[in-house]
């Protein structure tokens, strides 16, 4: 003998363990690739410290690639230009990076060849990353593809 609604009441009960079970991380993960979709382009890190004035130009690829140019001027010294490239990701809180190569050789020790920075978006053409093993704060800001250190 058919239950009336039994049908009815048997999709209700699924979809809300759907929900349960799954709704949520969809969403969070939809939000986790919108800021990788973000992430994605050129970016421009300019400070100065102690008198020395550095530029970081970092790029980074939709395939999940990054190039890291820098420029440091010293007063009364030569420039420093180097250039490093590795693989990133995006885990919904931090963009991590690992560092293949350093000026055209792989890392070898004590570099540690890892970046991890906790982001926050103040505007989508800006971020600032936190590294908290560092208590170092950093801010990037979207600028043209191809722009130098």
């Amino acid at each position: 003998m058919a239950i009336p609604g039994f049908p009815r009441r048997r999709f209700l009960i699924g979809a809300a363990a759907c929900c349960l079970a799954g709704c949520e991380p969809a969403a969070d993960s939809a939000a986790q690739d919108d800021i990788r979709d973000l992430l994605v382009g050129t970016w421009l890190r300019e400070y100065e410290d102690g008198g020395v004035r550095v530029r970081r130009v970092l790029a980074l690829d939709a395939a999940g690639h990054f190039r890291e140019s820098s420029r440091i001027v010293q007063p009364g010294a030569n420039e420093i230009e180097s250039e490093h490239a590795g693989d990133w990701l995006y885990d919904g809180t931090n963009l991590k990076r690992h560092y293949t190569m350093m000026d055209g050789r792989p890392p070898s020790a004590p570099t540690i060849p890892f970046a991890t920075f906790e982001l926050q978006f103040p505007t989508r053409n800006e971020f600032t990353g936190i590294d908290r093993v560092r208590r170092l704060e950093v801010t990037y800001r979207r600028v043209d593809d191809g722009t130098r250190p």
